[in-house]
């Protein structure tokens, strides 16, 4: 497929601690190294709330992000996760903004990605000097800017369009998202394990993790496209079949793709006898 024919990039981000900049600017003079300092960090979030114990983004690195291409006609074409054998954050953070670029600027499609994803994604352009002009676009008018807030034929927050741009709270998040529809969500892995299973070098379960979460976002995806009026039922469950085959095919070869099969539903259509 050309292209020009992928419409848009689905993703999804896992991060890591930096704890070298953690120890540096959290505890200086305490002479911690990067894993003390994350620990200590970690118990002092754990306690002032309520045990919930995740780094701001502004100390995290990515090391994992997936995308799924996403054609025209809304099938899926592809499941990448970007260097996923050697999981280093500047070279993820450049394969995705190049390939950006690279299949034309296509639509982005996350879920909370403009509260988590897209921070640290420019915060990492930032830190390893890679210029994204694109993105900025600092010379048009602000609601045409691919940043804005309400420019969604740029980036469509999934989060932001089900809940009215944060006007009510989407109490259950992506996982409830995806099971009100038959998808799997959250299985063995969630999104506070991960800076343990990187301590613990479990990196694949980290990508395949992230691999979960994309594929549940593309098939929520799909469905606000139905409600939305941008495609029929019958389009979007093509492009779930489509999909299905897509993963069967995959599985053979992927641990965690297998298991996202096992975990798999289908939505009942509640007028069908």
């Amino acid at each position: 497929m050309a292209k020009q024919d992928i419409a848009a990039f689905v993703f999804d981000i896992e991060s890591i601690a930096d704890g070298g900049l953690v120890s540096k600017l959290r505890y200086p003079g305490e002479g911690l190294d990067p894993k003390a300092a994350v620990k200590k960090y970690r118990e002092e979030l754990a306690r002032d709330n309520d045990g919930k114990d995740f780094i701001p983004y502004t100390f995290q690195l990515p090391v994992s992000l997936v995308v799924a291409k996403v054609a025209t006609d809304y099938t899926l074409v592809d499941l990448v996760a970007l260097d996923e054998a050697e999981s280093r954050p500047h070279e993820i953070v450049r394969l995705f903004w190049e390939g950006w670029r690279r299949y034309r600027r296509p639509r982005l499609v996350s879920f909370n990605g403009r509260g988590f994803d897209m921070p640290l994604l420019e915060l990492a352009a930032f830190r390893y000097a890679l210029p994204i002009p694109e993105w900025f676009a600092e010379e048009k008018r602000s609601f045409d800017q691919p940043r804005n807030r309400y420019n969604t034929a740029s980036h469509l927050d999934l989060h932001d369009f089900l809940t009215n741009a944060g006007a009510s709270r989407f109490t259950g998040g992506l996982s409830l998202a995806a099971n009100l529809i038959g998808k799997p969500g959250k299985m063995d892995v969630a999104g506070h394990m991960v800076q343990d299973l990187w301590d613990s070098d479990r990196r694949q379960e980290i990508h395949d993790y992230c691999k979960g979460d994309v594929l549940d976002t593309y098939f929520v995806y799909l469905r606000t496209r139905v409600i939305a009026g941008a495609i029929g039922i019958e389009q979007e469950q093509s492009a779930i079949d489509s999909a299905r085959k897509f993963i069967e095919a995959r599985a053979k070869t992927s641990p965690g793709l297998a298991r996202y099969l096992a975990a798999w539903g289908d939505w009942t259509s509640p007028w069908e006898p």
